[in-house]
């Protein structure tokens, strides 16, 4: 089949990347010339695990191409992905500007029959405008179908080519067995395709994004009542998780989730909520739970240095808002870090992939070093803000000998508190004990 898909951000690249995996013809389309230039000599401008390898062999195997020209890249293939941002306005709506815009684009360069695949996250009733949309603007019959995503930063690409399930929002039955065979090699293992009504399929991406997220800002809470009666909540998340009815997953306690996915679809939730008077205490608990552990995290470090920060040099590990990805949106390292900063003190940070973006975002103002020791140097205190694995095992009496104090402010749990209490650090840690 020939598909285009309008968009090479994330989401965008994976989607095409990985229908191009299967055998499919796959144009990708950007206004971008310098992105569109940069990934036709296979260079990928994000950080997905995985996503490299695959998209230049696509590229050699002539199954993926690039292209700024959306007219030929339309009229060319059935099936249309839009795969645009879908950012949150600061009342909590959805900005669904970016869709419609590349909606109207795709009908005006329509001359025939068009399946357009909406995968960005879409409050209920978009489908139903992008199709009165798409007719009026080119004239021509068309089918617009629901199917939101689920792919995790950094695991992306196993969770296309593999999901848990695929969902598709569609009204007619031809169309519906057009994207039952679309997806059929990624559901071998018989995880189903869940056929269903567009709204209810818009309205499952915000659902789960919400479930999950309610899930970590309890347990934070639940960490927050086992430091007050000094309990572990590690040992209480491994006999939560245990139980069959609830399961292990997002269940680590720590300085709350960041990332585009969960805040935007809390927000969004809390939005469809007030549209139509639906009470919503319990989601708007899950965002207020979520913002005050970061800065519950940044009084904790205040406090021990009693109120003042100036003078003082902080060294970060991990700015991405999770591991294995160079996204910094939403990051919880970000409100830490300006909250340093404003404090007076010096910052140091390193991340394995994200560097560079760091760079961008505070120039001078905070130091990116390329190795994770090298920002121990001198440090009155190390922040852990992400938890990528090449810190869970590090060399204990390297770190306190490079540090200025060998104190550590753990956002992630990374470590046991008798061990860094025997190495000799102070650790402050989520929902345990503080050694």
């Amino acid at each position: 089949m020939k598909i285009t898909v309008v968009g090479t951000g994330h989401q965008g690249l994976v989607t095409g990347t990985c229908l191009a995996e299967t055998g499919h013809q796959v144009v990708c389309m950007d206004r971008d010339a310098d992105r569109v230039a940069r990934l036709r000599a296979g260079d990928v401008p994000i950080h997905e695990p995985g996503l490299e390898e695959l998209l230049v062999r696509n590229i050699e195997e002539e199954r993926l191409s690039f292209t700024t020209d959306l007219r030929q890249a339309v009229a060319d293939c059935l099936m249309i992905f839009l795969c645009v941002g879908t950012p949150v306005r600061e009342d909590g709506e959805a900005d669904i500007s970016n869709v419609l815009v590349a909606a109207r684009e795709v009908g005006e360069a329509m001359s025939g029959y068009k399946i357009l695949v909406n995968k960005t996250a879409s409050p209920p009733g978009t489908a139903e405008e992008l199709e009165r949309l798409l007719r009026e603007t080119s004239g021509q019959p068309c089918d617009v179908v629901a199917n939101p995503d689920f792919m995790k930063e950094g695991t992306a690409i196993d969770d296309f080519l593999r999901p848990d399930r695929v969902i598709v929002g569609c009204e007619d039955v031809r169309v519906r067995e057009i994207m039952r065979e679309l997806y059929s090699p990624f559901v071998r293992t018989g995880k189903p395709v869940l056929m269903m009504g567009r709204r209810s399929a818009e309205m499952a991406k915000y659902a789960t994004n919400l479930m999950l997220a309610a899930r970590i800002s309890l347990m934070n809470q639940v960490a927050d009542i086992c430091e007050a009666w000094d309990c572990d909540i590690a040992e209480v998340r491994e006999a939560v998780g245990s139980d069959g009815r609830i399961g292990p997953t997002f269940l680590f306690a720590g300085i709350g989730y960041g990332g585009a996915g969960l805040p935007r679809d809390v927000a969004a939730c809390m939005r469809l909520a007030r549209e139509k008077g639906v009470p919503h205490e319990l989601v708007a608990a899950v965002k207020e739970v979520n913002d005050r552990r970061r800065t519950q995290f940044v009084e904790r470090i205040r406090a021990h240095f009693g109120g003042e920060l100036a003078g003082k040099t902080f060294a970060v590990w991990g700015a991405s808002f999770k591991p294995r990805t160079d996204d910094l949106r939403g990051a919880p390292a970000l409100t830490v870090m300006d909250a340093l900063l404003d404090g007076g003190a010096a910052v140091r940070v390193y991340d394995p992939v994200a560097g560079d973006k760091v760079h961008a975002r505070y120039g001078g103002r905070v130091k990116v070093v390329p190795k994770y020791y090298a920002a121990l140097e001198g440090a009155d205190a190390l922040v852990i803000t992400a938890e990528w694995n090449e810190f869970r095992r590090p060399d204990y009496a390297r770190m306190a000998a490079l540090m200025r104090s060998p104190v550590i402010f753990d956002g992630r749990n990374l470590y046991t508190p008798s061990v860094m209490r025997e190495n000799g650090f102070e650790y402050y840690s989520i929902g345990r004990p503080k050694a």
